[in-house]
């Protein structure tokens, strides 16, 4: 039977496809470029973007999935360590969580009863969750961060490829960075939105490193031309 996805699960599986559409459109930006740097070949320009996007897809996909095993493993660990501590020092653990409760504004008394409640159905769900945050039921999935971030790097990835390759040689530069930038404002402002940050702060530093990424890539295939 499946697992209905959890919302940090949701948050988790839209923060990786974000950053792979984002990732797809500053990467192959910078190798279409370079490449028409150095060669007005449209045909060479589009194998060497089509060749980078596989990479990419691949390589992201693997990173997320390396991280986010990293991150349930560390998940788990903790679960297992507040296991043990709940057999060997139950009280101080429950004394714990009555301190957890009454710094959220819980009076004594009814703090004291929550911790009875709950720690006697299930004291190492409960102490988990409220120390560190981790829900033993529903780990961090790597699969679901992989997956997502692989179909969208090729999204993001086809924006600037379809750009330099399908304008004429006197526009498809110009035409491709408009390209990356408009990209570049959407998944600054998604990612900003789906962090609660500062969307404007997160725009200008994706088109920022989008545009020093780009330059740096014509320029250096430019010295090769």
């Amino acid at each position: 039977m499946l697992q209905k996805i959890t919302l940090a699960e949701k948050i988790n599986i839209l923060r990786a496809g974000v950053m792979g559409a984002n990732d797809g459109i500053i990467s192959i930006s910078g190798i279409v470029l370079g490449v028409a740097g150095a060669s007005v070949n449209n045909f060479g320009i589009f194998i060497a973007g089509i060749a980078g996007m596989f990479a990419g897809m691949f390589a992201m996909a693997a990173g997320e999935y390396v991280s986010v095993n990293t991150q349930k493993d560390t998940e788990k660990a903790a679960t297992d360590v507040q296991a043990k501590n709940i057999k060997t020092h139950f009280n101080d653990e429950k004394n714990d969580l009555v301190a957890y409760y009454q710094k959220q504004g819980i009076s004594e008394d009814v703090a004291v009863d929550i911790a009875d409640e709950l720690m006697k159905k299930d004291a190492v769900l409960v102490t988990v969750k409220e120390k560190y945050g981790i829900d033993p039921d529903h780990y961090t999935n790597p699969w679901h961060a992989a997956v997502a971030s692989m179909l969208l790097f090729p999204v993001g990835a086809a924006l600037p490829l379809l750009a330099i390759t399908l304008f004429s040689k006197q526009i498809r530069i110009s035409m491709t960075i408009m390209a990356v930038i408009f990209s570049l404002i959407l998944t600054g402002y998604v990612s900003a939105t789906l962090g609660n940050s500062s969307r404007k702060l997160a725009i200008m530093r994706n088109v920022i490193s989008g545009l020093l990424t780009m330059a740096m890539t014509y320029f250096i295939g430019h010295l090769f031309a």
